[in-house]
């Protein structure tokens, strides 16, 4: 998520804007919330499709049928203003990744998960069409996968299925090639039927990793669309017999959404999301993301709401399915928790409590408690990689060392604050000071225990004894679109002339993201072979994670 810009509105309807979610050829999304607390996306449409009495026309009507939807695996349709300056529509915030990062990041969904997306997908289309909707856009984007079960997301280019206004304009492309019906890229008339071959290609999509009408460019993509066969790998048994199905170019020949639903799950879609439908590193990953529902404050200086400016900038936000806004800072830790431990880098995600709509939101809790009930871990470690190189030539660095001191560096001449170890000396033999082979800057990513990434590490080490401020820390996390920071230093404990134990805490001149909370933490840094540097930190509640970092100019 991306941070309102100057000139944006702070308030659409009756909704305060936390930032803004994405942007594309149809509008601008943001996260907003209502006065009950309610976490809502609110759609802003592109502002010359508001100088369209007919693109306004079809855009109330397409929200009247939609706010009738309520189908279950859809996000609802909550409050919307067709006449206003610029129209916008607020849906129900839906706190999980788009299928197409989950599958970038993850790889596949293995069987039960695709079954289990199919079936609530089938049913939600078979809802959608039941009022007299196409969807028309059914996509991996537009796909997304919470705890509680996927979501079909995106209604805005949705229309009636009696509308006679043809629904594309001027530079609007109304589909996705490569998941466009064959029917819909020749311009014939749709029928539900196109949304079903849509889905088709998402679940082949989700099964193998890879798109069933694979190419490099439109041209390519809609061509195989239209004349080839699908591309389904190795997708086997009933699942493939009826994704083939679905990809039939006669749209005659394609089952109903109800039937692709009764066969993927006999007993109803939610029978099978009930025991938990996502695998375990699908299930952390929305676990410690579901940042959209913690209770985010406002950005200050509220303006009306009006006309929405689309700058160039704006316009390189993340993707529309993309979720997770950035975290405010959380409570104070339960006792135990690595919050009472003091300043630190550590992160401490938190959650509230969801009451039912319309009622005022829980206080947050701990992702001690929240995270474990999901099987995620509470605590992760999480910045960006943006200090420069604090440790320079003699020559150059007198005016890094003017701009960025270390709060203990010693101020004793090079020759005196490392003394130089011989050549017979033993690499495991103590030293007082940081030794030379480590200076400068490192990067690199790192890992948890349990296997899930926990972000970027940078470290930028400096001149220092036992006891002084020895290395700078960054860490980046980035997660759905958020990227969180934090910053620390570390003072070094002991060390010998290949390896650093330091103590890590929060950086006193550099707060760093505004979730970086207290807390202290081990880290041991190894030279490597190949002008590498082992990193691994001791805090449990971080996972462990460890990583391999490479010089870096910054």
């Amino acid at each position: 998520m991306q941070p309102l810009e100057a000139g944006e509105p702070h308030t659409i309807g009756a909704y305060r804007l936390l930032g803004r979610l994405g942007a594309g050829g149809m509008g601008r999304v943001y996260l907003g919330r209502s006065a009950g607390g309610r976490t809502v996306a609110v759609k802003v449409v592109h502002p010359h499709f508001a100088l369209d009495e007919q693109f306004r026309a079809r855009f109330r009507r397409e929200v009247d049928a939609a706010r009738r939807l309520g189908a279950q695996w859809t996000a609802p349709v909550l409050d919307a203003d067709p006449d206003a300056a610029v129209p916008w529509v607020a849906t129900g915030y839906v706190a999980g990744p788009p299928l197409s990062d989950a599958v970038t990041r993850h790889g596949p969904l293995p069987e039960y998960a695709v079954r289990t997306l199919g079936a609530g997908l089938g049913e939600a289309l078979d809802a959608v069409h039941a009022h007299g909707l196409i969807h028309r856009d059914v996509k991996p984007s537009n796909v997304l996968l919470a705890l509680d079960g996927p979501r079909l997301i995106d209604f805005g280019i949705a229309r009636a299925l009696g509308a006679t206004v043809s629904l594309t304009s001027t530079g609007v492309s109304v589909g996705s090639p490569g998941y466009m019906a064959p029917e819909q890229i020749r311009g014939l008339d749709l029928s539900g039927a196109a949304d079903v071959f849509s889905l088709g290609a998402v679940l082949a999509y989700a099964a193998t990793g890879t798109a069933p009408f694979p190419g490099d460019s439109s041209a390519v993509l809609l061509y195989k669309v239209v004349h080839e066969e699908p591309e389904l790998g190795d997708l086997e048994g009933e699942l493939r017999e009826l994704v083939a199905g679905c990809l039939a170019k006669d749209p005659a020949d394609r089952p109903a959404p109800a039937e692709l639903a009764r066969r993927l799950a006999p007993g109803g879609a939610a029978a099978l999301v009930a025991p938990g439908w996502l695998p375990g590193p699908l299930v952390r990953e929305v676990s410690r993301s579901a940042v959209a529902l913690l209770d985010l404050e406002p950005q200050d200086a509220p303006v009306q709401s009006g006309p929405v400016p689309f700058s160039n900038a704006s316009l390189g936000a993340a993707p529309l399915g993309a979720f997770g806004p950035p975290l405010p800072p959380p409570p104070a830790g339960p006792p135990g928790t690595s919050g009472e431990r003091g300043p630190g880098a550590r992160v401490a995600v938190t959650m509230d409590s969801r009451p039912e709509p319309g009622g005022r939101r829980g206080r947050r809790v701990s992702c001690t408690v929240a995270l474990a009930v999901a099987g995620a871990l509470a605590v992760v470690t999480v910045g960006t990689g943006m200090l420069g190189d604090l440790f320079g030539s003699d020559d150059d660095r007198g005016d890094d060392a003017a701009q960025h001191p270390s709060a203990s560096r010693s101020q004793n001449p090079p020759d005196a604050a490392e003394p130089q170890p011989s050549a017979s000396s033993s690499a495991s033999a103590p030293v007082g000071a940081v030794p030379k082979t480590f200076a400068g800057t490192w990067k690199g990513p790192t890992t948890e225990r349990s296997g899930l990434s926990h972000g970027t590490v940078t470290a930028v080490f400096v001149e220092g004894k036992k006891g002084e401020e020895v290395v700078r820390l960054s860490y980046r996390f980035d997660a759905l679109g958020t990227t969180v920071v934090c910053k620390a230093v570390g003072t070094l404990v002991s060390g010998t002339a290949t390896e650093l134990k330091v103590r890590e805490r929060a950086d006193p001149d550099a707060r760093g993201g505004a979730l970086c909370t207290g807390g202290e933490a081990d880290l041991v840094f190894t030279l490597g072979p190949g002008d590498t540097l082992l990193y691994a930190s001791h805090e449990e509640a971080a996972g462990t994670p460890k990583g391999t970092l490479a010089r870096s100019d910054g």
